[in-house]
């Protein structure tokens, strides 16, 4: 898998989201600042939200461009089969029959992108799963602790 091509879809859904966030805190501000949110009495707080999420949306923001910093200059890392896995690796895991696709970053996990028909998760080392993902190699079982449920992985691949 061409991990320049994801990073770079990477940097699309950022985009995406970013053009979304800046249109939402700019709609946010306008409705912050408008004559119609001034306070009427001491219980009218609708001025009062709308800053406050204008705010939120301004920091998700600021994230979301920092996020795109860091992928722009991410090094590509390849990974052999026999290597020990670590930040930048692509990793297939098998459970229960599944098998699933992860790409360990330093920062922005939680996001998913359709790939070539698979579904990419990006995981990061302090997520439960990416930790012990840690100097582990093709061929290792991980037990993942979620919730009350353990689960077993079986890594099946990196790259």
């Amino acid at each position: 898998m061409n991990k320049r091509q994801l990073i770079d879809g990477i940097l699309e859904l950022l985009a995406q989201e970013l053009g979304q966030m800046t249109r939402s805190a700019q709609a946010a501000y306008e409705e912050a600042t408008h004559a119609e949110s001034q306070a009427e009495d001491h219980h009218d707080t609708r001025g009062l939200e709308a800053s406050y999420l204008a705010g939120a949306q301004a920091k998700r923001t600021s994230e979301i461009q920092r996020l795109i910093q860091i992928f722009k200059f991410f090094p590509l890392v390849q990974y052999k089969p026999k290597d020990f896995i670590g930040p930048g690796a692509l990793i297939e895991l098998e459970w229960n029959r599944h098998r699933s696709f992860y790409f360990l970053v330093p920062q922005g996990g939680g996001l998913s992108l359709p790939w070539n028909g698979k579904a990419i998760r990006l995981i990061t080392p302090q997520a439960p799963l990416g930790e012990a993902l840690l100097g582990r190699s093709v061929g290792n079982t991980i037990e993942v602790e979620s919730g009350s449920i353990l689960r077993e992985y079986q890594i099946i691949g990196v790259s």
